[in-house]
């Protein structure tokens, strides 16, 4: 035997090529009746083989497959993050590619598939591209999604998938991609539905939202027509509703949406024999969707809803910049307005009262600021309303008596030569309520030293005349102490002057509304004179006179009422005229002078 010669083949490399032509043979079986829809693709992208499970589901020929781009017919071209993934796993960069196509069949159905691109097991050139139906499982989601986005009762969007539209259509790339860049919203509420469940019972209520839903629905529709997108309608929770309209194009398409719905929902509603009416109120809002949020924009809708609700229900109302901002700096001003008083933000200016006859001061009035750290210095008007509200009048009108009748002893010590000037202070009803006002005034005069006389306190003349009982007996006990009571803003209300006379009152002081009508001594071309003007505001004077009560004019801002007014015998007056409220030290300047003349204290 030669040893050149070739033996026969080892029978372990027989047995090795037996399986491997086996095991192929096998895999070819496998890969063929596979439910599962596979296809084999080369490095370039080409399908090599795919299975008849492959063809059924994208609705062609296996058989016709081969040599055909895989990825045109999944579509993975359409999504450019697939398409790149699919491509680095192709040149072996990525290790594998899942991801959710939608297919359109030939036959026009489409269906919901799951794509996973991987590398062959044995590690040959190429991948397999399996693909899995998951068109009863996306339906299952969708379905259970729908429950979850929508309101069982109205069908409607709820309150979830309402700030989902909201929030997708305020990302900027919605909104610039398009369209206005503008977004509307109009919150509806339905005024009274309380009673309705209450007297009805809650099944008839369901059925009243469903048909507010229905009606709300096609005013939607309808608005719809002749735009681009049709509102959004969802109920949001209870009686309440929204109107979104994306794109919108300005405040009047919007006030045209929320007429339409008043108008909808006023027509009866008729619900298994119960006829029933019912309004609604409804907040208004329309601006840029650039820099607005989903929170913004909602409690803007809110605060209108209010406001609408408030202005007398049955009506839609606009946001409005301004009314919204004064809202704001109110409820800032009550959050912080009893720390404020401890804080020492509050000080009080001065306005002097001058005699009528001789020209000089008698008394000042006592008008509190509150410098605010964030909003300046403020005037009464905007605070006291709130300081009455919430209680703090009571804090507040204590550090007053005591600050100004503190300040009036020291005048009195600093000018010993002249007479004394009286100081006079206002008083809120709630004061004489919730507060023992008569130990009040007592501790604050015996601390201070001031005399009795010297303190005037001003009460309203709709808190005087209203009073009885305890605010009376509070009255009369101050007055038997010798402190002055006046009635403020005097003829703006409704008095019983028989009732005046026996009230402790010692000084009426004229609101300046009459004392307008006083400002010309001849009426200017062009304006007639009111006669009327003066002769009430001389029979109020003349009346208290016989009533043994003095009369301040209130707004003096020129000589020709001044000097009218002193002919009709009005005793002091108080204006512009004299001098406007100033700090401290200008009153302390006033009395060292020897007499005062009108227009010393002007600034």
């Amino acid at each position: 035997m030669s040893g050149t010669s070739e033996g026969p083949t080892p029978a372990a490399d027989l047995d090795r090529s037996a399986v491997t032509d086996s095991d192929h043979i096998t895999y070819d079986r496998v890969f063929g009746a596979a439910p599962l829809a596979m296809a084999v693709v080369d490095r370039e992208g080409l399908v090599l083989r795919a299975n008849p499970a492959f063809g059924e589901l994208i609705g062609a020929d296996w058989g016709t497959l081969t040599g055909r781009a895989a990825a045109d017919l999944v579509d993975l071209t359409a999504d450019p993050r697939s398409w790149h993934a699919y491509r680095e796993v192709l040149c072996g960069r990525q290790a594998r590619l899942r991801c959710t196509r939608r297919l359109k069949r030939p036959e026009g159905n489409s269906v919901w598939v799951q794509l996973t691109v991987a590398p062959l097991a044995d590690g040959g050139a190429g991948v397999l591209l399996s693909v899995a139906d998951i068109s009863a499982r996306r339906e299952l989601q969708a379905r259970l999604r729908h429950l979850q986005m929508h309101d069982p009762v109205t069908r409607l969007p709820n309150r979830t998938l309402f700030f989902e539209r909201l929030s997708a259509a305020l990302e900027a790339e919605s909104y610039e991609r398009s369209g206005t860049g503008r977004i509307g919203l109009c919150y509806l509420d339905l005024d009274g539905f309380k009673a309705v469940n209450d007297t009805l019972g809650h099944r008839v209520g369901d059925r009243l939202l469903a048909a507010v839903a229905e009606r709300l629905t096609r005013v939607a529709d309808e608005a719809g027509y002749a735009r681009a997108v049709t509102p959004l309608v969802a109920r949001l929770g209870g009686d309440e509703f929204a109107l979104l309209v994306e794109d919108s194009t300005g405040t009047e398409q919007l006030a045209d949406l929320a007429e339409s719905a008043l108008a909808a929902l006023q027509e009866p509603f008729d619900l298994a024999g119960q006829r029933l009416s019912l309004t609604a109120s409804i907040g208004v809002v329309e601006r840029h969707a650039a820099g607005t949020t989903a929170t913004g924009l909602m409690q803007a809708a809110d605060t209108t809803l209010y406001w609408a609700k408030a202005d007398g229900k049955g009506r839609w109302t606009l946001f409005d910049p301004e009314r919204n901002a004064h809202r704001m700096t109110r409820q800032a001003l009550s959050s912080t307005l009893r720390p404020a008083i401890e804080r020492g933000e509050f000080v009080l200016d001065y306005q002097p009262l001058v005699g009528m006859e001789d020209g000089r001061l008698s008394g000042v009035e006592a008008l509190v600021r509150w410098h605010h750290p964030q909003f300046g210095t403020l005037t009464p008007n905007r605070f006291i309303g709130l300081a009455e509200e919430d209680g703090s009048i009571v804090q507040l009108g204590r550090w007053a008596l005591v600050t100004a009748c503190r300040q009036a002893r020291r005048w009195q010590l600093a000018h010993p030569g002249e007479p004394p000037i009286f100081v006079s202070v206002n008083v809120a009803v709630r004061q004489v309520w919730d507060s023992d006002l008569v130990a009040d005034v007592a501790e604050t005069l015996a601390d201070t030293g001031l005399a009795p006389h010297l303190l005037q306190l001003e009460l309203t003349e709709s808190a005087v005349m209203g009073s009885a009982g305890r605010p009376l007996q509070a009255l009369q006990a101050l007055s038997d102490m010798g402190v002055r009571i006046a009635i403020d803003d005097f003829g703006t209300g409704y008095s019983n002057l028989a009732y005046l006379s026996r009230l402790p009152v010692s000084t009426l002081k004229l609101d300046g509304s009459f004392v307008r009508g006083f400002q010309y001594e001849e009426a200017p071309k062009g304006i007639p004179p009111n006669p009327a003007d003066e002769v009430i505001v001389e029979a109020m004077i003349q009346l208290a006179h016989r009533l043994g009560l003095t009369v301040t004019a209130e707004c003096v801002e020129t000589s020709a009422q001044a000097t009218r007014l002193r002919r009709i015998g009005c005793d002091t007056g108080q204006g512009w005229l004299y001098s406007r409220p100033v700090p401290p030290d200008r009153i302390s300047e006033l009395l060292g002078a020897q007499a005062y003349t009108a227009g010393v204290g002007n600034p």
